[in-house]
């Protein structure tokens, strides 16, 4: 296999924090030798998470086992999404703030049509849904566990406890249609078509407010890996917590 240099559009204190925790994790494990040392391994995760390169592109790239590569790949993936923050410590973060914004995505997955649990009506494609919160500069805070994209943003909110944890804190979040009638903490758009005189102010004003939350989602949608996941499903809540866990790092 031919082998080129090549670059990953991230900031080198990226590189640093993960070295760090790898640095980290093998002085706990008592760690005495790898293949690659501890900027080598992030390096490693950083090409398979930024640039979505496979496993046999990378081993050739860094004169390793495809399963080494994998081991690697999967150990620091792990340690990532440990290290991203639970719903309990985002909504400690975000008292102190105006409001947040509460937005669903459903990243692509490689499934077959058969795999109706993951099939999402709305996007038309397999996928699995992702409930993200935001501040009011659309800054990403957390991103929830990937559920099967047939299921809808509002019973995904209610099961990962989203209205009920943002409503006992009592912290305002704007949210789009889609979250109608998930609680008084919660504020979406009147529903109807050809609105007129307030409600169609109220509208307008509640889009305005809610347009950077999709900052919050272009972040998470910059990483190509996450643009068509290949991986297992059961796999996909760990890498959406070490993209996160990284974001919020750099």
């Amino acid at each position: 296999m031919l082998v080129y240099p090549s670059g990953i559009d991230l900031s080198s204190r990226a590189l640093r924090h993960l070295s760090g925790v790898l640095a980290g994790h093998r002085r706990r494990i008592g760690s005495r030798w790898r293949r690659l040392i501890c900027g080598c391994q992030a390096l490693l995760v950083l090409a398979h998470l930024r640039c979505g390169d496979t496993y046999a592109r990378l081993a050739a790239g860094f004169r390793i086992g495809i399963a080494t590569a994998y081991r690697y790949i999967r150990e620091a993936v792990n340690l990532l999404a440990a290290l991203a923050p639970t719903l309990k410590q985002a909504i400690t973060s975000v008292r102190k703030k105006a409001y947040v914004m509460l937005d669903g995505t459903v990243l692509p997955i490689d499934r077959l049509a058969a795999d109706r649990p993951y099939y999402s009506g709305k996007k038309k494609h397999h996928g699995m849904n992702v409930q993200v919160l935001a501040d009011p500069a659309g800054r990403l805070i957390r991103a929830s566990d990937a559920l099967p994209g047939a299921t809808h943003d509002l019973t995904a909110a209610r099961a990962h406890g989203i209205p009920a944890a943002l409503a006992a804190d009592d912290i305002k979040c704007w949210a789009d249609k889609a979250y109608q009638g998930a609680g008084p903490a919660i504020r979406v758009p009147i529903r109807g078509k050809h609105l007129r005189g307030w409600r169609r102010r109220h509208n307008r004003d509640h889009t305005k407010i809610r347009s950077l939350g999709e900052r919050a989602m272009a972040i998470l949608k910059s990483w190509p890996l996450l643009r068509k996941l290949r991986c297992s499903t059961t796999r996909i809540t760990a890498v959406v917590r070490a993209v996160v866990a990284l974001e919020l790092a750099s």
